[in-house]
């Protein structure tokens, strides 16, 4: 078993997981504005791409594709994309944050998963989590504590890890998956999906782990990857449908739908339905003035 782990490292330290599956998809990097309710596609690509964030200015898109990051200008969206230097990071996968200085960008690279930073204009990255699998959600408003889901033991858990060296803090002890921490901008509270229950819902806590509260209540839906506004009156979240997968799954080329609720649960309506899932919108993609969000739909060669 040991042999077969070390080999799985192996392949998957050469080919990640969006490198393999990048060829037989067109992706269409779309902007929501909650404004008009409408939606647009701003960049079409022959390969797949995951993740969008919107950096803190306003002037650049930041997706992975091929386990490296891009850049695309938001002011010229059928610019060419420019290749962000991650240095020996050269497997990064969709968990990839920007800090809220725009200084620098936390990502995750090959596999099993580990958390890094890496200077915004490029360099050599820097561990924050030795351990893995962890897999990168969250940067806290100040810069000084990211939030990630990680795999230890046999439990699939939010913890939290301050970048001066302060061992990593484990914020759920439930069982099922953990995932998607994202800290609110104010700091106070970290929202997560979690399949506690039986069914993925999306969860919020107070940032050192305590009131953890259901948010979502779907009957029919799976809810994953909250992400808040930047004037905090807002959370955008993914969707599955139950029966389409486990609720514990969350992979490519199903039928989804993008949903919104304010930040005190009410108000939840679905924006757009949309053929995608993993790489859709796996980290926060808000505009800096909360007015739209970046995600990717797919459709298939």
């Amino acid at each position: 078993m040991r042999r077969f782990l070390l080999l799985l490292t192996f392949i998957f330290s050469l080919f990640p997981f969006n490198f393999l599956m990048a060829q037989n998809v067109i992706s269409k990097l779309e902007v929501f504005d909650i404004t008009t309710n409408t939606h647009r596609v701003v960049h079409e690509f022959p390969f797949t791409i995951e993740a969008p964030n919107w950096t803190p200015d306003g002037r650049w898109f930041v997706y992975n594709s091929g386990g490296r990051l891009w850049k695309l200008s938001t002011e010229s969206p059928q610019s060419e994309p420019i290749e962000i230097n991650t240095g020996s990071a050269t497997g990064c996968n969709n968990d990839h944050v920007i800090s809220a200085d725009g200084q620098w960008i936390g990502i995750s690279d090959k596999w099993p998963s580990k958390v890094f930073r890496v200077p915004f204009e490029g360099g050599e990255p820097v561990e924050i989590t030795p351990e893995g699998p962890s897999y990168l959600h969250g940067i806290s408003p100040d810069g000084q504590e990211v939030a990630y889901c990680a795999f230890r033991g046999d439990q699939r858990a939010v913890c939290t890890k301050r970048l001066d060296g302060t061992p990593e803090r484990q914020l759920t002890t439930c069982e099922g998956l953990n995932d998607g921490p994202e800290y609110s901008p104010d700091g106070k509270h970290i929202w997560f999906n979690s399949s506690r229950t039986g069914e993925m819902h999306v969860w919020r806590m107070d940032v050192d782990g305590k009131n953890q509260k259901q948010m979502t209540t779907h009957d029919s839906l799976y809810a994953w990857f909250p992400h808040v506004s930047p004037d905090g009156k807002w959370v955008v979240y993914i969707c599955y449908h139950k029966g389409d997968l486990k609720a514990d799954e969350h992979v490519p080329n199903k039928n989804v739908e993008l949903r919104m609720m304010t930040s005190k649960g009410k108000k939840d309506r679905q924006l757009v339905a949309l053929f995608g899932g993993q790489g859709t919108i796996n980290v926060n993609s808000w505009s800096p003035d909360s007015k739209r969000f970046a995600y990717v739909s797919y459709e298939l060669k």
